[in-house]
């Protein structure tokens, strides 16, 4: 069996398994007056979890196969991939997570899609930078502001220089 039919099965037995929980035991403890709600806490999860396995179904029926791509992941040369990049990146993401809190979200966030974009190899800064720094303010104005999750703009230093 291919490497993308043994990751489907993987993926198909994690959903399954997602469905579940989603579908049987997470509306267990709702109380009486969530329970005339139209939308449950399960609600996108039970989406999720059935859209993961039709998708699973798909790749391991094979319906989504038409001719050889050369692009394909091919498992016997899986020293031709680039991992160094790969490990960098997963790097930038655990340094990312770090930085969160203390760095602020704009600082870290536009820093992370700066330097992984650095990584992968875009080496236009006119676009790289404005792209960035614009969707960083966009989904932070989006939490804060239309979902009214506060998250810290700022690093902390100056937060408390402000009184914010």
């Amino acid at each position: 069996m291919a490497l993308d039919r043994w990751i489907a099965l993987i993926l198909l037995g994690i959903c399954i398994v997602y469905g579940y929980t989603a579908w049987f035991t997470m509306d267990a403890g709702l109380a009486p007056f969530m329970r005339r709600n139209p939308v449950w806490p399960s609600s996108f999860p039970k989406v999720l979890s059935v859209l993961g396995i039709a998708a699973s179904f798909i790749i391991l029926i094979g319906l989504e196969k038409g001719e050889e791509k050369i692009g394909e992941i091919d498992h016997r040369r899986l020293d031709d991939y680039f991992y160094g990049q790969a490990l960098l990146l997963l790097a930038l993401m655990v340094v990312y997570a770090l930085c969160l809190r203390p760095v602020g979200f704009l600082i870290s966030t536009s820093g992370f899609l700066i330097i992984g974009s650095l990584i992968l190899g875009e080496r236009k800064w006119h676009i790289m930078l404005p792209v960035a720094i614009s969707a960083t303010f966009a989904v932070w104005y989006l939490v804060q502001e239309v979902l009214s999750i506060y998250m810290r703009p700022l690093p902390t230093f100056i937060t408390n220089l402000t009184g914010g």
